[in-house]
């Protein structure tokens, strides 16, 4: 942990994984960040000690990682200033939807790796899909995954277009987490309980049940049904969910969610 870093972006998920390296031992002193926004700056100084830099410059070609922490509209624009620097580091993108070829063209590099990681890296219970070009070594992916077991767990895709999937699903999923939080929230209020007393039980219940189907054997589906007696209360919901095609609905707006991913690709990642 003692290779220098560097973060193109100073954002949430740049400031996850800084926070996870320096719990793991890494020095604050071992890590450049470059970030244009004065608040960004400001909160990484009083958070870890960082003084980002506004601009590329040859402070960058000390490192032998580079992180992509940009959001994908500005990552072609942001290579053009870090490229000529970091050339011969390993690259890690965490942007949406760009794909390898675009970013291994803008930076002249072949060693790239993509990671779709989630928010709940925040807290060190994210998930990553990782896909690597071919350049990169074995050393490269253990590298790779030192640094992203600071915000949980990870899988190594074999297909690139895979990471769209993962996308869909863990991406964007801590969203739909919280959307049907919202509404179990909002439902119990309107049948009597206080936000406060709503928005508990809504949080708890998803805490407890995501652990139990962690620690079980059963798939979820099993684990549905063994609270599904015929003609109880769950029994009720359960068939006005399916009456209104809850799930289908459902699945459909993560087809929805792959999608959009391969359009950001088609529109920010022409090389």
């Amino acid at each position: 942990m003692s290779e220098r870093i560097a973060f193109i972006g100073g954002g949430n998920m740049a400031s996850a994984i800084i926070s996870g390296l320096i719990k793991q031992g890494l020095s604050p002193a071992h890590i450049d960040v470059l970030e244009p926004f004065a608040e960004a700056q400001t909160k990484l100084q009083t958070s870890f000690g960082i003084t980002a830099q506004p601009q590329a410059g040859a402070f960058l070609a000390n490192a032998g990682l580079v992180v992509w922490a940009v959001k994908p509209q500005t990552f072609k624009e942001a290579t053009q200033a870090v490229a000529p620097h970091t050339r011969s580091a390993l690259h890690l993108s965490v942007a949406a939807g760009i794909r390898s070829d675009s970013i291994a063209a803008w930076l002249d590099t072949e060693r790239v790796v993509r990671a779709m990681p989630n928010t709940p890296a925040l807290i060190g219970q994210g998930i990553s899909g990782l896909f690597a070009r071919a350049s990169v070594t074995t050393q490269d992916k253990t590298r790779i995954d030192q640094v992203i077991a600071t915000t949980g767990q990870s899988l190594w895709l074999d297909a690139e277009d895979q990471l769209d999937v993962v996308t869909a699903l863990s991406g964007s999923g801590p969203a739909y987490v919280f959307y049907f939080m919202e509404a179990m929230t909002t439902a119990g209020t309107e049948m009597g309980l206080s936000r406060a007393q709503a928005h508990q039980l809504a949080v708890a219940t998803f805490c407890g049940a995501s652990a139990l189907a962690q620690a079980s054997s059963e798939s979820p589906q099993v684990l549905r049904q063994r609270v599904t007696s015929k003609g109880g209360t769950t029994f009720a919901a359960i068939s006005s969910m399916e009456d209104n095609d809850v799930r289908a609905l459902f699945i459909d707006a993560m087809y929805a969610a792959r999608e959009r991913a391969k359009e950001l690709g088609d529109e920010f990642g022409a090389a």
